[in-house]
């Protein structure tokens, strides 16, 4: 049985309530619109509708089951847009469902080392960001960011960030994934930007950069000169901690 669902979290649950409420067996999940993954003639499939109260019923029965903490694991894995993760996610929270709670305690289940492993991916992502986003200040007094993380972790850093610059007008936007995250000193809200505008936000005649902010990003460079030791620079450890893909959106290294 093949389900087809549009991607989201709450339809990720949508389909283990599906999978317990019709009893199906040998589940595969499918991304609605997924060209790569088509239906075959000889699979019978659901198009799963995303239902918020059922949804939070799962989540709710998830959290009793395994707490808190690893059930904000599931939404960490659905966000690394990782396919094969998604499928060990769904087999997972069905075997916990089905009396299995332990079973995150079983690496030699494939399936959940896959899960394990994925989670620590997104979780270093993640980490990553919080470390690697540089703000830039326009003319209008918004400070803006570039990022092209490997893995969906906007919604992971939002509260970080909202916390850390509460008193300051940001957005974060992802050029990957092509949405981001506003911030008006009040809320978070998601913004998006249409095709033939995805060039905005390296455009001059769209953010205008404030007239201290090269001063500023000059000052970091000369920080970061200053504070290197010629003779214990060790470049393998360095990419190890900042890999080269994140180079291009990081003051100092321009």
């Amino acid at each position: 049985m093949i389900y087809i669902f549009d991607g989201t979290y709450q339809g990720f649950l949508c389909c283990v309530f599906t999978y317990f409420e019709y009893k199906d067996t040998a589940v595969r999940l499918q991304l609605s619109g997924d060209d790569a993954c088509q239906t075959d003639m000889f699979s019978a499939s659901r198009s799963i509708v995303t239902d918020v109260p059922k949804a939070q019923r799962v989540q709710h029965g998830l959290q009793k089951h395994v707490g808190s903490t690893v059930a904000m694991d599931f939404f960490s894995v659905l966000l690394s847009e990782d396919r094969k993760a998604w499928a060990a996610a769904f087999y997972i929270v069905c075997r916990i469902f089905s009396g299995q709670a332990d079973i995150l305690e079983n690496f030699g289940d494939d399936q959940v080392l896959y899960f394990t492993q994925t989670v620590k991916k997104v979780s270093r992502e993640r980490h990553r960001m919080k470390a690697f986003v540089r703000f830039q200040k326009s003319n209008d007094g918004l400070f803006f960011a570039v990022i092209e993380p490997d893995f969906n972790v906007l919604p992971l850093i939002a509260d970080f960030f909202k916390k850390r610059y509460a008193d300051q007008k940001w957005l974060i936007y992802d050029v990957k994934r092509k949405y981001g995250l506003l911030y008006d000193k009040r809320t978070v809200s998601e913004v998006n930007i249409s095709p033939e505008d995805k060039q905005a936000l390296s455009a001059d005649e769209v953010i205008t950069l404030d007239e201290k902010d090269e001063h500023f990003q000059q000052l970091w460079k000369r920080y970061f000169q200053s504070t290197n030791i010629e003779a214990r620079r060790n470049m393998k450890l360095h990419l190890q901690h900042v890999p080269r893909r994140y180079w291009k959106y990081l003051v100092e290294k321009q």
